[in-house]
């Protein structure tokens, strides 16, 4: 029982409420009644009916009708509100075709509830007008825990606090002494947080809106309250951890005396509440030993002790999951910890070394452009032939290539691509539908997703978490995972920031309504450039399309096929207004209740694309309310929306955040503080700017087929140190290193040997060391590196530095892959070009170096480094250009089997080019033996298995042997 103090103006409000929905609810439907009359026909109409003559008493009745129908309505407006305010739900889905209607109703039930029992639950959601849910997704508050702690803790702190919530509803007893009190009596206010049943859950944030008139002085109320001893025996620790049952002292300005309790002057409280009150009030700095400085080093322990916390009232809380911490760090966050070391970043960007998802996903991105480049230039798909080697990055271009090496995590992305998709497949199995996830976080390996309500037991291997809201996998769980054929179930996922360790992915695509950032322009830019660039590389989405309106358009070859990009919010509304129009269609034909039933039908992989909307700048008023009106619904459709705001203040935003200057991304309605995720714009330039050079439709300024690294192929140019790359690896010049350390050493010469324009000490230790390294172990393998290398007899050391600090190597220190390229380059635009001997001899003195594939003998689990390398499409590609130009050397004096034998040499390399298997086609047919071609040809069949020959193959077939489908069908 609580005191309840209203204003003069909610009572006029509740009035004026009560008239308007009197008049609308039974005065117009009297009015018809008596005025006018039943409008309808009391019996059958007949045919004769629809041949009388039109007048103005018919124009009347099908007004009539018309108002009748629109009452109907708004009486169903009415009733969905007040059953969502009654019942706690919030606010409601929309009442189909009611727009204005369902927000007129919506305003006055709860202007006429503000002075009722309910207003406490119902009228936050009035601050988010446009934020609804579907009628069976119920907004779930998780807890907000900043320092994990252990999962048997959590359930028994979370039975011990509802036992003793329950207690405290239910006794009676009289002590109101605040004698210990941080206020004078009579000033000192109090606040007890209310259960979550029925209503939304408290936070401080509300609580000091509500009560203080701004909830930016949460602040305040959290330190008037830190580390004081609960009536449950908890701490508040952090400000988004509140429970049910405690106790907030409260500023002496505080107001609202239906929900702050004052012991003296609220006689109607339960005695055992005023107990309590009087027992908190001596806790703080006036208890014995009391004082902020030692619970500072115990919030942690109470943290973890704390349970399962609520907080954020009228908000979906997005909550850290509990979780036991390893004795140590593993995984990628060791390899992120580096980068804050003071002297390790060697001036890398930072924004790009701690986003591990993000780098993984644009360096991949950037290596399939450039193998893309590569096949389009050897197979002549752009004018000109461009050469094997993409153009080397410098500047600032090359230390964001640098720092995309060091922070990608690709083994974290393939563990959530395949964790989420195999979720989803495990749930289609058993025919359940996938659950709404409004979050993932990232921690230590381990998945946790955070259901937007509870979905009953996850399948294995997945656990329940620390609730029912939260899903969890560990990284030896998914790692178990396979490749599955399923459709990504939660392509909206996107990083935000860490916090404590834990990575933060928000679900846009799920939000019910708009998600806002508010902050400075430069430093909201840099928010949606990391978002843009992430959902655009990423390898969690399957289709994935994101609209950028009014920035962002130098954003678009990260990829043209997922980015499109729009001048104004006019061209947003109408392309939207389209589109959310043709999807509810499509949702209702193939009778779907939302986007996430329709990812685990049969039509997965061809339907229910995500579509995620970004726009930098603020909308005007008008262009809110209808983004505000589109968004609605838009969690059901697969369309998601993220608004920059200059205010903060955005209608229908049903999540708000905040950027600030230094980093920081706020959400305090959903407990979030994190280190925010950031694309600075220099670092968004550079990265375009990569991606630009590996266009494989861009125009080539020159020649771009120098190697970078020549080497002095006559007998002078002998080189001290002789490595043989293209097969096994073997090594001459050196003494074998001994022990352990002769594995790291090969490694990190042959990273060195395939990067000739330097290596960043960063880059390097990275290699080897995916999970991280200190400084001290990566200085003692440069040092032992460069003691196994030595120095040339003028003294120089073979491993040096160029001047921007990274690690090259000398001339003298040469590869079989360098002397392939010199041979081929000076064959084709060297001494070759005007000797055809000279040009034989080196093509083929070029093929023989070839033995294999690429470190052909490399120890499983190590040279994890070359999935970021293009040299595995270089390499093939540079075989099979040296095999065609020694083919046609040979072919200019007739020399079929020369030819054939060069062409079957370079197959061995590069078996999949199928330039080489039309130049063997050809060469055999000038055996004239067409018995051999008719091998030949059954061989290709053979090889391209269920996918038969390519077209042109076919067609080359067809003109050398006409006949060849008949012969090997007769072969059998």
């Amino acid at each position: 029982m609580r005191i309840r103090r209203r204003s003069f103006g909610d009572f006029v409000k509740a009035f004026f409420a009560f008239v308007a929905l009197a008049v609308l609810l039974v005065g117009v439907p009297g009015a018809l009644a008596t005025q006018i009359g039943w409008p309808l026909p009391d019996g059958v109409p007949s045919f004769d009916w629809l041949q009388q003559e039109i007048t103005v008493h018919t124009f009347l009745n099908i007004l009539t009708v018309i108002v009748w129908l629109a009452w109907a309505q708004f009486t169903a407006c009415v009733l969905v509100e007040m059953k969502a305010a009654l019942s706690g739900v919030g606010v409601p889905g929309r009442v189909p075709g009611a727009g204005p209607s369902q927000l007129l109703a919506r305003q006055l039930v709860a202007a006429l509830l503000l002075v009722g029992a309910t207003a406490a639950s119902f009228t936050p959601g009035l601050s988010q007008l446009g934020n609804s849910y579907d009628a069976n997704q119920k907004p779930t508050v998780a807890a907000a825990q900043a320092t994990p702690g252990l999962f048997a803790q959590q359930q028994e702190q979370a039975s011990g606090a509802a036992a003793a919530l329950a207690e405290q509803a239910s006794h009676a007893a009289t002590h109101a002494d605040a004698g210990g009190s941080t206020a004078k009596q009579g000033d000192t206010k109090y606040y007890r947080i209310q259960p979550p049943e029925g209503r939304h859950h408290d936070s401080l944030w509300e609580i000091a809106q509500r009560h203080l008139g701004d909830g930016r002085r949460y602040k305040e109320i959290f330190e008037l309250n830190k580390d004081r001893v609960q009536p449950d025996g908890s701490k508040l620790s952090e400000a988004s951890l509140i429970r049910p049952g405690w106790i907030m002292e409260m500023p002496g300005d505080a107001r609202g005396g239906d929900l702050v309790e004052m012991p003296d002057e609220a006689p109607n409280v339960s005695p055992d509440v005023q107990q309590q009150i009087g027992d908190y009030a001596q806790t703080g700095d006036h208890a014995p030993g009391g004082g902020g400085s030692g619970a500072q080093s115990g919030g942690g322990s109470g943290a973890q002790g704390g349970g399962h916390e609520h907080a954020g009232g009228g908000a979906t809380q997005v909550s850290v999951p509990d979780q036991q911490r390893p004795a140590h760090d593993t995984g990628h966050q060791q390899a992120t910890a580096v980068g804050a070391e003071s002297d390790s970043s060697f001036g890398l960007p930072e924004a790009l070394l701690t986003a591990p998802l993000l780098a993984a996903g644009l360096l991949g991105a950037l290596g399939r452009r450039r193998r893309q480049a590569l096949w389009q230039s050897a197979f002549g798909a752009v004018g000109g032939r461009r050469g094997m080697e993409p153009p080397t990055p410098s500047g600032d271009a090359q230390d964001v290539q640098d720092a995309l090496l060091v922070g990608a995590d690709p083994e974290g992305v393939r563990l959530l691509d395949r964790s989420l998709r195999g979720l989803a497949a495990s749930l289609a199995e058993e025919s359940r539908a996938l659950p709404v996830v409004y979050a993932a976080w990232l921690s230590n390996g381990d998945l946790h997703l955070q259901l937007a309500q509870p979905a009953g037991k996850p399948p294995a291997p997945w656990q329940q978490g620390q609730d029912q809201t939260f899903w969890m996998l560990s990284r030896t769980d998914a790692e178990r995972y396979e490749d599955v054929d399923t459709a990504a179930p939660y392509p909206g996922l996107v990083s935000l920031g860490t916090m404590d360790d834990s990575r933060l992915l928000l679900n846009l695509e799920a939000v019910p309504g708009i998600v806002s950032l508010s902050g400075r322009e430069a430093d909201r830019a840099a928010v949606f450039a990391s978002v843009a660039a992430e959902l655009a590389t990423n390898g969690w989405s399957d289709r994935m399309t994101i609209t950028l309106v009014g920035f962002g358009e130098d954003l678009t070859p990260l990829a043209p096929n997922r980015i499109r990009h729009l001048e104004d919010v006019e061209a947003l509304v109408e392309a939207m207004e389209a589109e959310t129009r043709q999807r509810r269609g499509a949702l209702g034909a193939a009778g779907h209740d939302s986007v996430l039933t329709g990812r685990t039908g049969p039509a997965q992989h061809t339907r229910w694309a995500p579509h995620l909307v970004l726009l930098a700048a603020q909308p005007s008023a008008e262009d809110a309310v209808t983004l505000a009106e589109l968004a609605a619904d838009a969690s059901r459709l697969g369309i998601g929306y993220l608004v920059g705001t200059e205010t903060g203040d955005l209608p229908g935003a049903a999540w708000e955040m905040e950027i600030t200057g230094e980093g920081k991304l706020l959400a305090p309605l959903l407990g979030l503080e994190l280190d925010a995720q950031l694309l600075p714009l220099a670092q968004q330039r550079a990265v375009v700017e990569l991606f630009v050079e590996a266009d494989p439709e861009r125009e080539s300024d020159g020649p771009a087929t120098t190697p970078p690294f020549l080497v002095d192929i006559s007998e002078q140019g002998r080189p001290a140190v002789y490595a043989r790359l293209v097969g096994p690896y073997e090594i001459i010049g050196l003494d074998t290193p001994d022990g352990e350390r002769s594995a790291l050493l090969h490694e990190a010469l042959a990273l060195l040997l395939l990067h000739r324009e330097g290596v960043h000490p960063r880059v390097l230790s990275s290699a080897l060391w995916p999970r991280g390294v200190t400084d001290d172990v990566r200085s003692a393998l440069l040092d032992r590196l460069r003691i196994w290398l030595g120095t040339d007899p003028d003294g120089t050391p073979r491993l040096g530095r160029d001047a921007s600090g990274r690690l090259t190597l000398a001339k003298t220190v040469v590869s079989d892959l360098d002397v392939l390229r010199s041979l081929y380059h000076e064959a084709t635009q060297g001494k070759g070009v005007d000797s055809r001997a000279v040009r034989g001899r080196l093509l083929t003195d070029a093929l023989v170096l070839v033995r294999g594939p690429l470190l052909a003998d490399r120890p499983e689990g190590r040279y994890r480094w070359l999935t970021h390398e293009i040299v595995d499409a270089q390499l093939p590609l540079l075989v099979a250009d040296t095999g065609l130009a020694l083919c046609e050397f040979h072919m200019e004096k007739n020399r079929a089997e020369k030819a054939i034998e060069a062409l079957r040499a370079a197959l061995r390399t590069a078996p999949a080019d199928e330039r080489l298997w039309h130049e063997l086609l050809r060469a055999t047919h000038s055996t004239g033996d067409s018995e051999r071609l008719t091998e030949l040809a059954t061989d290709l069949i053979g090889r391209s298995g269920a996918r038969g020959l390519p077209p042109r193959t076919e067609a080359l077939l067809d003109e050398l042997l006409p006949t060849w489908r008949d012969a090997i069908a007769a072969t059998g």
